[in-house]
This record gives structure tokens, C-alpha cells and sequence, in this order.
């Protein structure tokens, strides 16, 4: 039965597709529902960050097509527009690439700390649905553990450097002062938040959160000395903003073109920093055509990132070493869970077969068989229905001269093992022994 990681990523796909293909928190349940309910999808577990969006699943033998399917039709896309953007990884490769995400070391920011959190939510929603069955559960509680020691055995988390910071650094190449510039923060999660906190530290002139839910931006502005206004609102304060930086849940565009012409018209040509952290968008990207307007989405942040890359490729090196390790560990597991599995049912099969023929050896006494043509009915129809099928199988391992199998059951049934061919006749009659003297 394949485990799959199947998706897209920043490496593999532009905004304006993974923003198509973004769960938001509210949708995420109805999505576990269709996709689990796909013939085939066994269990399944659905991570979507600003990043990636990525289906784990466990599928029937020859089911392999249905999430690739089922993540088009999600997106409202063909899969022919998709194909070509999705990687997907199966069984030994798909334990390592969830590892891998989980550490940070497959993220835009190398070790950033964010996504270990974010994996964490797929799992607890996943499971709320109950979408998720033992071996995926017990892969993403592995895959914490793994995230865990990397980043306690290696530096891969030392000074973490998040999507907030790259692109307040950014920020900060485009206004070399920030402690002049008037910031308008929208959106109250945690990536605004440690935007927020970032731009405190370099005590920014004026802090303004706009937030859909008032109270939220009041919490956040509070902690670093901003201003919260309502998000409808934002047309009377847009024009102070030299930096705007937005991060929402948003399935629409925050700020439209009408929005930004009109405060640039009352900022007298005086440039405006627009950085969109959001998948799916929360700038329309027409505005990018206005004048004095300089917007970035969180794919231009990758020269930013790229220093904080080259620093921590040894730490990195280490931490792959370890997930190497513990991807063999969880195919043990796995492994020996399907030993278990195959034990269970042969189990279930005996007894069912025992009680199938007690259940006759008691009606043949109640029509009146004696007790001793009861068990002997009892003792040779059950010993031929148990022997039956491993009978035929040692039976048919001789002819094809599988000694592998011959000599596998007899350290199972505690035999010597045969040193010619079964002959069903000759084990029913053996032949007599030569008399001698």
C-alpha cells in the first residue's frame, strides 16, 4: 500500500498557481473530506503554507493518479495545466521529504522555524477529521521528533531567520532609515508579528495594524507601540504608509489598484514599499504598473535569502544525516507493521474456521450424532481446511524448485526441512519399508 508526498512548492511553481491550489483554515476540512473520500485515498494529510501546498497519503496499489486529480479539480485547473509543477515522491522518498520540510530544510529560508508549527496544524486537522490512520500518524509524531534533534544537534536553527525578517531586511534596503518611515502592517498572524517585532527593533517612526477583527489588531499594536485601525479603514491611512506589508487569510485582494492610485496621488509622488506575504494574494498585481509604486511578493525574497542559505549549508549536510538515519527507522516500523497486519489476518482467518466448524460438530450433535462422530468430524475437517492452503502452496513450491519457501516452512512448522520434491501421493501413502534379514 504506497505512501505518497505529492505537491508544489516555491522551487516549483510561481505564486499565481500555488495561491490557486492554498487551504485556508476554513476549507480545510471539506478538502480532507473530498480527498479522503476518493476511492483508493486511504488516509491522507493536507499541508498548505504561503510556500507549498502538499498531500501525504497512504493509497491502494494502482490508486497513484487520484491526488494529482483530486488537487486540479481543487484549483479549479486541468491536470495537464498542473502536471508539470507537482513533484511527488513514494514510500522511503516521501518519509524523507516530510522530514526534510519539517526541519527547514526544504523551505525558502533555510531552517526557518515557522513550517515545523505549520506541520504540526496539517496533523491535528488531519486527525480532528479523523483523515489519518496509524502509519501516517505515526509518521508525523516521528516527524517531529526528527525536526526536534536536528535542530538540537546542529545549528540549522540557530539564529532563525523567518520570511518576516528577509523581508524587513528587504525592507530596509529600499528605506535605509526605517526609523523614518511611517510601516502599515495588515493582517495580525504570526508572520505580521514578527514582522512587527523586527521593525520595533529598528524602532520604525510609526507603526499602523489594520486587521479585520479590530480587537486582534489592538492586541498587536499595543505590544510595539503601533496604532490598530479597522481594516475598513484602510483607504483613510493608506496614503501615510511608506512601507505596507500584508499577510492575511484572505481569498481576496486586500488592496486594489483604485486604493493605491488614490493614495499615491495624496503622497505627491513620494514611493511606496508594497510587500505581499500572502498566498493566496493580498495586493492586486496590476498595482505593480502605477508610478512611485515598488511591489514585492514573497517570491522576490529570495536574493535576501540566499545569504542566510550559504551560511548554513554545514549545519544543513548534518541534519540530513540525521534524517537519513530515522527515514530507515520509520521503514522498519512500517515494515514490521506489515508483518503484523499479515499475522492479524491469518489469525482471524483460523479462527473463523474454527468456529465455523464447531458451529457444524454442534448441530451434527443436536441431530443426534454421537459425541465421539462429533469430534471426529471436529478434528479432520478442521485439519484439512488449516493445511489446505498451506498444502497446496508447499505443493506447488516443490514443483517450481522454490527451496527458499520449502525450508521457510519448515523453521515455521518446527520441521526438518525437505530434501526432495512433496509428492502429494507419496505424502498420503508412504511407501512401506523394505523388510530386511
Amino acid at each position: 500500500m504506497p505512501l505518497l508526498a505529492l505537491g508544489l512548492n516555491h522551487q516549483t511553481a510561481p505564486v499565481s498557481l500555488r495561491e490557486k491550489l492554498a487551504i485556508g483554515p476554513a476549507a480545510l476540512p471539506e478538502a480532507l473530506r473530498t480527498l479522503t473520500a476518493q476511492p483508493g485515498v486511504v488516509e491522507a494529510a493536507l499541508l498548505s503554507t504561503c510556500n507549498r501546498t502538499e498531500v501525504y497519503c497512504q493509497i491502494d496499489a494502482g490508486a497513484e493518479h487520484l491526488p494529482a486529480r483530486w488537487l486540479a479539480e481543487f484549483g479549479q485547473l486541468r491536470l495537464d495545466q498542473l502536471e508539470a509543477y507537482l513533484y511527488r515522491h513514494e514510500d522511503a522518498a516521501a518519509v524523507r521529504h516530510l522530514f526534510r520540510v519539517a526541519t527547514g530544510l526544504d523551505s525558502m529560508v533555510l531552517g526557518e522555524p515557522q513550517i515545523l508549527g505549520q506541520v504540526k496544524e496539517a496533523w491535528q486537522a488531519a486527525r480532528g477529521q479523523g483523515a489519518i490512520k496509524t502509519p501516517l500518524d505515526r509518521l508525523f509524531q516521528q516527524t517531529f521528533a526528527v525536526a526536534k534533534r536536528a535542530r538540537t544537534d546542529t545549528h540549522i536553527g540557530a539564529h532563525p531567520v523567518s520570511i518576516a525578517f528577509a523581508a524587513v531586511r528587504l525592507a530596509q534596503r529600499v528605506f535605509s532609515a526605517l526609523d523614518q518611515a511611517t510601516v502599515l502592517l495588515i493582517g495580525a498572524g504570526d508572520t505580521v508579528e514578527l514582522a512587527a517585532r523586527h521593525l520595533a527593533d529598528h524602532k520604525v517612526k510609526r507603526l499602523l495594524v489594520a486587521n479585520r477583527t479590530l480587537e486582534h489588531a489592538q492586541t498587536l499594536a499595543s505590544r510595539f507601540g503601533g496604532m490598530a485601525l479597522p481594516l475598513d479603514d484602510l483607504g483613510r491611512h493608506l496614503a501615510d504608509a511608506d512601507i505596507v506589508l500584508s499577510a492575511t487569510a484572505s481569498r481576496d485582494p486586500i488592496l486594489g489598484r483604485d486604493m493605491v492610485a488614490a493614495a499615491l496621488r495624496q503622497r505627491r509622488r513620494r514611493p511606496m514599499f508594497l510587500l505581499d506575504l500572502a498566498v493566496p494574494r493580498d495586493i492586486e498585481p496590476t498595482i505593480a504598473t502605477l508610478e512611485d509604486v515598488f511591489l514585492y511578493t514573497v517570491d522576490d525574497l529570495e536574493q535576501v535569502i540566499d545569504e542566510n542559505r550559504r551560511s548554513r549549508r554545514e549545519a544543513a549536510e548534518q541534519a540530513e544525516a540525521i534524517i537519513e538515519l530515522q527515514v530507515e527507522h520509520y521503514l522498519a516500523w512500517w515494515r514490521a507493521s506489515d508483518d503484523r497486519d499479515t499475522l492479524k489476518r491469518l489469525r482471524q482467518d483460523g479462527e473463523a474456521t474454527r468456529d465455523a466448524v464447531l458451529a457444524r460438530a454442534s448441530a451434527l450433535l443436536a441431530q443426534g450424532k454421537t459425541p465421539q462422530q462429533a469430534l471426529e468430524y471436529l478434528a479432520h475437517t478442521l485439519t484439512n481446511k488449516l493445511l489446505h492452503a498451506p498444502s497446496a502452496g508447499l505443493r506447488q513450491a516443490a514443483l517450481q524448485g522454490d527451496r527458499d519457501v520449502l525450508h521457510a516452512a519448515a523453521r515455521l512448522f518446527g520441521a526438518d526441512a525437505p530434501t526432495s520434491p512433496i509428492d502429494s501421493d507419496d505424502a498420503q501413502h508412504p511407501p512401506q519399508a523394505r523388510r530386511t534379514g
